[in-house]
């Protein structure tokens, strides 16, 4: 039976995404290959427990929900997250992937909503984005850009660009929490008329600092 080390398994309000607001049961997986700068998570790099497939399955069918969030950390890193998100997707539930784009999403089941981050410059973690993901991503797909300062801003919309982005998935455009002002982003976005989704992260305007409730 695959295992996988997870941190934390919770019911929350979806704070990012297409399916912002919905109630929403998160699994998230422990370790990460990646040290962004903005980080929320750095607790998913290490300990967690070894969890069984069908205790992680259980555990989530007790809250009775929907939307189920497999997160981490980066999900990926761990080879048995492509049998949970299978499983996830059999039992009925609206499946997505929080990732980091810089691990293959090849084998990611095709039921789930693959939300891939683009890393920027301000990231620190520019260097590790898998760009050959971008042709493997469908409108079922979300990229999501963390923009941290102007700089940011504009190699987003570089991106957005040069890869059709808009033409292929939907694009979310988020300002880094206590870098970049979220009213002024949005100006930006307006200004220059950009198809993207401006998301800002529910999640702290319900509860703070907590990255998960």
């Amino acid at each position: 039976m695959p295992r996988l080390r997870i941190t934390e398994i919770f019911y929350s309000i979806q704070g990012e995404s297409r399916t912002l607001g919905w109630p929403t049961v998160f699994v998230r997986l422990t370790g990460c290959p990646l040290r962004c700068g903005y980080c929320d998570t750095e607790y998913a790099f290490k300990g967690g427990q070894w969890m069984e497939l069908d205790e992680i399955l259980e555990q989530v069918a007790r809250f009775q929900a929907g939307y189920v969030t497999v997160t981490g950390g980066e999900p990926l890193a761990q080879r048995p997250c492509l049998e949970l998100l299978r499983h996830l997707a059999d039992a009925g539930y609206a499946v997505s992937l929080e990732t980091s784009g810089a691990l293959d999403v090849t084998e990611v089941d095709p039921r789930v909503v693959r939300v891939m981050d683009l890393k920027t410059p301000g990231s620190g973690e520019e260097a590790r984005n898998r760009y050959e993901n971008l042709s493997r991503l469908t409108e079922n797909d979300q990229v999501k850009f963390v923009v941290c300062d102007r700089l940011d801003y504009q190699w987003a919309k570089e991106r957005l660009e040069e890869y059709d982005l808009a033409e292929r998935c939907e694009v979310l455009f988020s300002p880094c929490h206590g870098r970049q002002d979220p009213t002024v982003l949005a100006d930006w976005i307006l200004q220059d008329r950009l198809p993207v989704r401006f998301q800002i992260q529910l999640h702290r305007i319900l509860w703070g600092e907590v990255a998960g409730k």
